[in-house]
């Protein structure tokens, strides 16, 4: 008779071993099975085994190799993208978006549905809720599940949005939960700082990278860190706030209450009020990288003094978490090659030399978009099996 314990052990292995190959799929992309056995590290029947398991549950499936070869090539697995889909729910202070994707992470601009958000948290649920089922609908596929991306401070204890500084209507709130009761799809909060940087790790060049950093100076200013391969949370889930660290005791009043907040002063909505102070009328974001683009002069004095806030703050990153690597997010001063490279001469004169020495600042290239599909795929691992180490 087989002990219990044995059992357990038995089960935890298997869907390790499970784990570990989801893994490696999501990096190499699509794999024949020798070339599996070769980067998993497991015995060729294991990884026949787990490939099964895979498949039933419907992570991965099999395809065609392209192109030509000698004899008979095997299938190639690959993450689930034609019969599996997972949605990606976007929530900011001006535009939501709702995207759907297979498990491959691939985010397309003809299966993305964006709107105007809503002034009513009510109206919000309401228009998410229209256009994830119209993607269900249009997907007919096996939905997985729903990653839901908020700007704000999420508390994992609670379970909530505790604080929004630039969408109050958010506050207390959970739209995963709610949305979940709506649809019937699980749904996963996400605070959206931490996926991108999820996103980045998965899909971009953080991939293998165990210590690293995200900064997002878009519409507010937020910092995810990857610590050792796991994403630093803090007590509840809040780490890396650092956009509510007063820069300007004397300056103006932040969405949390507080003056002179570096996200007040260091971000693309921080040149877009004082671009539109100029100006003389309010700019949209389109029109003010227009602007820049047109007129580099006139805006030059506000160029440089959110870049030197926004030096300032990336400066206190690397000092404080010494990453391998600073991924900025931003469309304003990050996105255009001549202001970013004004950031990175502030920075130089900001940081510590040693740790600088040590870290490779660049833009990411991933969106919210991909974070919030990037969050739910990390939750279906994680929930599956401890990491291999």
């Amino acid at each position: 008779m087989t002990a219990p314990h044995n059992r357990v052990e038995s089960a935890l292995l298997r869907r390790i071993n499970e784990r570990r190959l989801l893994e490696v799929i999501q990096q190499q992309g699509p794999s024949s099975r020798a070339s599996l056995t070769r980067s998993s590290g497991l015995t060729a029947p294991t990884v026949s085994k787990v490939v099964e398991a895979l498949l039933q549950r419907g992570l991965v499936e099999e395809v065609e190799p392209l192109g030509q070869t000698l004899g008979r090539p095997g299938r190639l697995v690959q993450m689930a993208a034609m019969s599996a889909v997972i949605l990606g729910v976007v929530i900011d202070a001006s535009t939501c978006c709702v995207v759907a994707a297979g498990l491959d992470g691939r985010v397309e601009e003809a299966r993305t549905r964006r709107f105007v958000t809503p002034l009513t948290y009510k109206e919000l649920l309401n228009s998410i809720e229209l256009h994830c089922r119209a993607l269900l609908q249009d997907a007919d596929r096996t939905v997985h599940a729903i990653g839901v991306s908020v700007p704000g401070l999420v508390n994992e204890r609670l379970k909530e949005i505790v604080f929004s500084p630039n969408l109050h209507l958010l506050d207390k709130r959970n739209p995963a939960v709610d949305l979940e009761q709506r649809i019937g799809a699980k749904c996963l909060l996400l605070q959206e700082t931490s996926g991108l940087c999820l996103s980045e790790r998965l899909y971009g060049d953080a991939k293998g990278l165990r210590d690293f950093a995200m900064l997002d100076v878009s519409t507010g200013l937020g910092l995810a860190v990857m610590c050792g391969g796991q994403l630093l949370s803090g007590h509840g889930g809040m780490a890396g706030e650092v956009g509510h660290i007063t820069a300007d005791p004397t300056g103006i009043r932040c969405g949390c209450g507080n003056r002179g907040c570096l996200e007040t002063l260091a971000t693309d909505s921080a040149l877009l009020r004082r671009m539109s102070e100029r100006f003389g009328q309010p700019l949209a974001l389109e029109e003010a990288a227009s602007q820049l683009a047109a007129h580099p002069e006139k805006f030059q004095p506000d160029v440089e003094c959110v870049s030197e806030y926004l030096a300032i703050a990336m400066a206190a990153v690397i000092n404080i978490f010494n990453p391998t690597t600073l991924f900025v997010h931003g469309t304003l001063l990050v996105a255009a090659e001549d202001r970013f490279a004004l950031v990175l001469e502030r920075v130089r004169q900001r940081t510590l030399t040693a740790s600088l020495a040590d870290c490779t600042i660049v833009p990411t290239r991933l969106s919210k978009r991909q974070g919030a599909i990037a969050g739910i795929m990390h939750h279906l691992t994680n929930t599956w099996a401890p990491p291999f180490r």
